[in-house]
């Protein structure tokens, strides 16, 4: 059977290294993997995705709507963006801190009120900040790694050595970080 991951956020998340993370578990666990990215506007903090299938074997990395087992969504408003791609019965995870758009902070409108208890209502929601909790870690870029932690625990992904993975993608100077983050993600609930 496959599943299928959906990572949703805006640029400078590390939304691809999550997504590279997962992938190398998933083939180092003796899965068909299959990954997509769509960058945007990544680098003005426009919408990024990836998206991660995997299974016995897999014939396309494209999650189609109503399809996703999981959204890892890293910010409120690009959890309701996608929303539609997760299947009845799937999960999201949501990090809640807001990370306001141009339109937002330029003033022309308001960031909406009750995303989160929207999202609450529609989906089976497991949500965090887990970027006020990667900023108590030591830095906030550290909330795509906390994010993964309870999405690994979720897929119960426990035969994967995520330490040594996580040791041998990120730069050595930020592996102790990177692994308190995976922890706090993966104990988290």
């Amino acid at each position: 059977m496959t599943k299928s991951i959906l990572f949703a956020g805006v640029g400078g998340q590390g939304i691809v290294l999550a997504s590279n993370l997962l992938a190398a578990a998933l083939i180092e666990s003796g899965f068909d993997v299959k990954m997509s990215e769509v960058h945007g506007m990544a680098q003005r903090g426009g919408s990024v995705t990836t998206q991660v299938r995997f299974g016995e074997k897999v014939h396309s990395p494209i999650i189609g709507k109503g399809n996703a087992d999981v959204i890892v969504a890293f910010e409120p408003m690009e959890a309701i963006r996608w929303l539609n791609h997760l299947k009845p019965g799937g999960t999201l995870i949501l990090s809640t801190a807001r990370i306001p758009s141009s339109v937002i902070l330029s003033g022309a409108m308001d960031y909406p009120e009750g995303i989160v208890e929207y999202l609450n209502e529609h989906a089976d929601l497991i949500s965090l900040n887990a970027q006020k909790m990667a900023t108590d870690l030591g830095n906030e870029k550290a909330m795509n790694v906390i994010l993964l932690g309870v999405l690994a625990k979720i897929l119960e992904l426990s035969d994967v050595d995520w330490l040594a993975l996580i040791k041998k993608e990120v730069h050595p100077r930020f592996y102790e970080l990177n692994a308190k983050a995976f922890r706090t993600g993966y104990s988290f609930k």
